[in-house]
């Protein structure tokens, strides 16, 4: 497939590289000569503004991957095919597939002056996906998929394997955060004793029973539900992904056992052998460059693996430095591209790409991975029940499907054990689980 620009820049590239890879398996070629382009005898793309003769396909394009620089644009979106879209342009299609594409995945928005959450993170109400409605949509699969029949249509002459069709089919992910790997044990004498003070204060002998009796090996500690998510595993063939957090001392928001308790190198080390892991990057090295390599460092020295694959805790992380931080970290894949405060597409896409750096105007190595589900989001901001919680998660499951995606899902260990606090959830997941067909469990 070759596409005539009048100026080939590194945002066009970027943006057709993802979309025929999707759609073709392969990058569309570019090219500014129009010579070249006129005796081009195989399927190719007009970009332009220019009206060219025998052209089969042309879509008039907007400025948006031409410019320089970061500026605010002027988007209104509007109704085509069953979907919603912006950017609208004649041509032989409605609307500049290409820019308008470039403009979620590259989060253009999150560069520009916005509001932040409480924990510091772009907030999901600045979005145009929740602005519009379609947050809880992978709306740039459902253009590709619709835009690969606008191809169908215009050249015939190609066989069904020339397109993606014939190899891509529907995978899931499941992803586990250890922020907390247990409830009780392994917590020292001072925050032993000052949970059971607590307890006691605000009246709750349940928790002081539980509290006693797991320290004393009678029963198992709430937070522990390693066995049976690996008895899960087993029986339905899930290959996860554990990203444990590590910080080098507790504060505020990192609460795990430090990774110097032998507990917690044996658990870390126990998941290493089985599946593949990642670092669960700490509050205290979100904006820290040197303890974010020393806990990367310090999980490779007890894993026995190179660590290559991050998800932010509290999914703190901001453009782009954030990004910037862990690729000169080593990092190649992240997983924290979705939202810590509701649920959905924040890149309104299901399927992994390459970050591209806006205000370097570059492509990067680094591989995003998003998210649509974390069952912490549907608890404590969505305040579902886990009944509508599975709801929710079967919508995200068919729609996912419907495109031929990856669900990647987040959840953490503590839903999945026995606390009362979560009662319901791990049923919840199971029964999810159950749902999901086995051509799509193996990633």
């Amino acid at each position: 497939m070759l596409v005539y620009a009048e100026k080939i820049t590194p945002r066009l590239q970027y943006s057709t590289d993802f979309i025929g890879k999707l759609i073709i398996g392969k990058s569309f070629e570019l090219t500014s000569d129009l010579l070249t382009f006129q005796n081009y005898d195989g399927p190719k793309i007009n970009y332009s503004s220019e009206t060219i003769p025998n052209c089969q396909l042309a879509i008039v394009n907007w400025q948006l991957l031409f410019e320089n620089g970061i500026n605010k644009q002027k988007i209104e979106c509007f109704e085509t095919n069953g979907f919603k879209a912006f950017f609208k342009t004649t041509g032989d299609y409605a609307f500049d597939i290409f820019a308008a594409s470039f403009y979620l995945l590259s989060r253009y928005e999150e560069y520009l002056p916005h509001k932040k959450d409480m924990y510091g993170r772009y907030a999901h109400e600045n979005s145009l996906a929740y602005k519009e409605g379609f947050l809880n949509l992978p709306l740039i699969n459902i253009w590709l998929d619709d835009f690969k029949k606008t191809l169908k249509q215009k050249f015939p002459q190609l066989t069904p394997d020339s397109y993606r069709d014939h190899d891509s089919r529907f995978t899931f992910e499941p992803t586990y955060d250890i922020d907390e790997a247990y409830s009780y044990k392994h917590k020292g004498i001072l925050r032993t004793t000052g949970g059971a003070l607590r307890s006691i204060v605000n009246g709750e002998w349940s928790m002081v029973n539980e509290r006693i009796k797991t320290l004393n090996g009678k029963t198992n500690d709430p937070f522990d539900s390693y066995g049976w998510m690996d008895a899960l595993h087993e029986k339905y063939q899930l290959k996860p992904k554990y990203f444990f957090l590590i910080p080098s001392k507790n504060g505020q928001y990192d609460k795990n056992i430090l990774p110097s308790h032998p507990s917690m190198r044996q658990l870390i080390q126990q998941h290493a052998e089985k599946y593949a892991i990642g670092i669960h990057p700490s509050w205290q090295s979100g904006d820290d460059d040197i303890l974010l390599k020393k806990e990367i460092t310090t999980l490779e020295q007890i894993s026995g693996k190179k660590i290559t694959a991050s998800r932010q805790h509290y999914i703190r992380f901001n453009l782009p430095n954030g990004y910037r931080r862990l690729i000169n970290a080593g990092i190649t894949d992240d997983y924290s591209m979705g939202y810590g405060s509701i649920n959905g597409f924040r890149a309104s896409v299901t399927s992994s790409f390459y970050w591209y750096d806006l205000e370097k105007e570059q492509a990067t190595n680094l591989l995003v991975h998003p998210f649509c589900y974390m069952e912490a989001n549907s608890f404590f901001e969505q305040k579902l029940t886990p009944a509508r919680a599975l709801d929710e998660m079967m919508y995200y499951f068919n729609i996912v499907r419907s495109v031929n995606g990856t669900l990647i899902t987040l959840w953490h260990n503590t839903f999945l054990g026995t606390d009362r606090y979560y009662a319901g959830w791990r049923q919840t997941y199971q029964k999810f689980i159950e749902c999901v067909p086995l051509s799509g469990r193996t990633k």
